[in-house]
């Protein structure tokens, strides 16, 4: 999943540069000859606010590193023949924005000492129409049991451009999700196939009571989703799991794969409160059958 999510980032970002594409409205690549005079973000507002959250691993530091690199366009029929300065903020009125929506997630704004925006003046050259910037973010200074959302804005821009109204920004944003993070992981499929022992993976959450991960079966992601409830003593139960929904369909049955168990976890009793080193050294072992084969995930921390 890891791989997979970075892979997206880097494709997303790649298009966005070689083809100059540009997200106006609903369409997702915009023709600049048809594009009027604005300035946007490409991939960014609450269209696409889903890429816009934190998940990938962080670097191997101290402050676990995440780098975000995003572009800016300057959507015109014809490059510009002058340089356009496009200048970026922070506006944390739009977490309280975002919030009033009633969303399943309730984000806090995320504090200063963990994310690092220095370059808030883009400038796109005369004769180009795009830009590319970054906005640097320290995930282990963050509270990981909290919600955190960095709105960057287009604040104005020079030429006398139009900045999108519905890609101006980019919601960055943490899921605090107790669960979230690096495990290790042990793959059993009967009969035999591809299984193996203490590879790494990452539990992405969903909502703060909700994460998935990957299954290792087959050439395609089929992932798991898991629910749980926090109680107020620190305390996990009503642990759920099951297949992503579309994935048995797309995946699954798209294939002549037929589910014959869906997904349990091996060890849960349903009486027990769990604390939080016994789901992470125990619980999180799940198996599920097809017609033909017998899968065992095991995600544990060490």
């Amino acid at each position: 999943m890891k791989k997979r999510l970075y892979f997206i980032s880097t494709l997303l970002l790649a298009m966005t540069a070689l083809s100059l594409s540009s997200c106006l409205k609903d369409p997702r690549y915009v023709d600049f000859s048809k594009a009027g005079n604005v300035v946007n973000m490409p991939f960014s507002g609450q269209a696409y606010f889903g890429g816009d959250a934190i998940t990938e691993a962080p670097a191997d530091d101290e402050n676990g590193t995440i780098v975000r690199q995003f572009s800016v366009n300057v959507a015109t029929a014809n490059p510009p023949t002058t340089d356009t300065k496009v200048t970026l903020a922070v506006d944390f009125s739009l977490v309280d924005s975002y919030n009033a929506l009633g969303g399943a997630v309730h984000y806090e704004p995320m504090p200063s000492e963990a994310y690092s925006f220095t370059t808030t003046e883009v400038t796109v050259p005369s004769g180009k129409q795009y830009a590319v910037t970054s906005v640097t973010f320290y995930k282990n200074l963050l509270d990981p049991s909290k919600s955190y959302m960095l709105p960057i804005k287009i604040a104005s821009t020079t030429g006398g451009y139009t900045i999108s109204g519905n890609l101006g920004v980019h919601y960055y944003h943490f899921i605090g999700n107790d669960f979230a993070g690096a495990y290790l992981w042990d793959y059993t499929r009967i009969p035999a196939a591809g299984n193996f022992v203490g590879e790494t993976t990452t539990l992405f959450p969903v909502t703060p009571t909700q994460f998935e991960m990957n299954s290792g079966y087959f050439t395609q992601t089929i992932r798991y989703e898991v629910t749980f409830t926090k109680n107020s003593d620190g305390t996990y139960s009503d642990f759920a799991v099951d297949l992503n929904a579309d994935d048995i369909q797309n995946i699954l049955v798209a294939n002549g794969l037929t589910l014959v168990k869906h997904p349990v976890l091996v060890n849960y009793d349903p009486t027990h409160k769990y604390t939080y080193d016994e789901v992470v050294h125990g619980l999180l072992k799940l198996n599920w059958t097809t017609a033909t084969r017998d899968i065992t995930d095991y995600f544990y921390k060490p």
